[in-house]
């Protein structure tokens, strides 16, 4: 598989990109050919086409019927079958395509009342494949992971602030540059560690959010009846807004029951740009499988 870290990507390629998917996902009725959305981006065709194979692994139109709503759905029955499949046999989490091993430890009930009094948290902000993202450490763990824009850089550091009131924020690029490698660099296996503050019902919901495979989608609702409380969707969806470590625990994988993708923490063009790479790296995975079938119906844009 290949990772987008290890190709030039970086985030004027991200900028772009998410540029071209706003784009489409706003003019989708009218179906934009290539050189319009190269167009809109500021680029030919063939250096579009080029940037964004590049950043992908597929062709941009490739990489758009895996924001379909038919693509969604039939994502949606597959991920919920291995999900039964992995309670029936009492694992943990399935199987990933990826080499990341995530786990999660809840902050003490003396460290959630105090706000995180005596900690240290390192943090710094970093440049990945899908934008600017600020990584808080602890000693024990990674317990912030937030996307932001150059503008939004204060903005979350003061949320981070906000979420261990009573921590000592300490600046450490070298710390966090490490591990944010470590996350979106798959090229080889890593295993890491969260340490997070949240409430009993948060942390579960979190810990679901962990089982849901790479590339898989599921529902508030499918999310709901997994850990037993099938009319505690709308309370569920406010606990997955409230996710505080973005990609590791993935949100984004969360979409609404009708195959339309729904909001995000950190915008809906992000999310189509986590879910359609995600896709497309299942698609590498597959693609000289004996007997594999992914081709993929091409509706309308979720």
């Amino acid at each position: 598989m290949s990772s987008p870290a290890t190709i030039a990507s970086n985030v004027e390629t991200y900028d772009r990109i998410a540029k071209a998917i706003a784009f489409i996902r706003q003019h989708h009725r009218e179906q934009p050919n290539l050189s319009t959305v190269a167009q809109h981006v500021n680029l030919s065709e063939y250096h579009f086409q080029r940037l964004f194979t590049q950043w992908a692994g597929i062709s941009p139109k490739r990489f758009l019927q895996y924001l379909t709503l038919a693509y969604a759905k039939s994502r949606m029955t597959e991920t919920q079958s291995l999900l039964e499949l992995t309670a029936e046999s009492g694992l943990s989490s399935p199987g990933r395509l990826h080499d990341l091993f995530v786990t999660l430890e809840a902050m003490s009930p003396g460290e959630y009342r105090t706000g995180g009094a005596g900690l240290q948290i390192r943090y710094g902000v970093h440049e990945t494949p899908f934008g600017h993202c600020l990584i808080a450490l602890t000693t024990r763990g990674i317990c912030n992971v937030h996307f932001v824009d150059n503008t939004d850089e204060k903005i979350a550091l003061q949320r981070l602030q906000l979420d261990w009131p009573s921590a000592k924020m300490i600046p450490d690029p070298t710390a966090t540059g490490e591990v944010c490698d470590r996350i979106f660099n798959a090229s080889h296996s890593s295993s890491l560690t969260l340490h997070i503050k949240g409430t009993n019902f948060q942390i579960q919901i979190w810990q679901a959010l962990l089982r849901i495979p790479f590339g898989g989608l599921t529902t508030y609702q499918g999310l709901a009846t997994s850990i037993g409380k099938p009319t505690a969707a709308r309370a569920i969806g406010n606990a997955v807004g409230r996710n505080p470590v973005a990609y590791l625990i993935p949100c984004h994988r969360v979409i609404r029951g009708s195959g339309e993708m729904g909001g995000y923490r950190w915008g809906c063009d992000r999310k189509a740009a986590l879910l359609g790479w995600e896709a497309s790296q299942i698609e590498e995975h597959t693609r000289n499988l004996p007997n594999s079938c992914h081709d993929v119906e091409s509706t309308m844009w979720c």
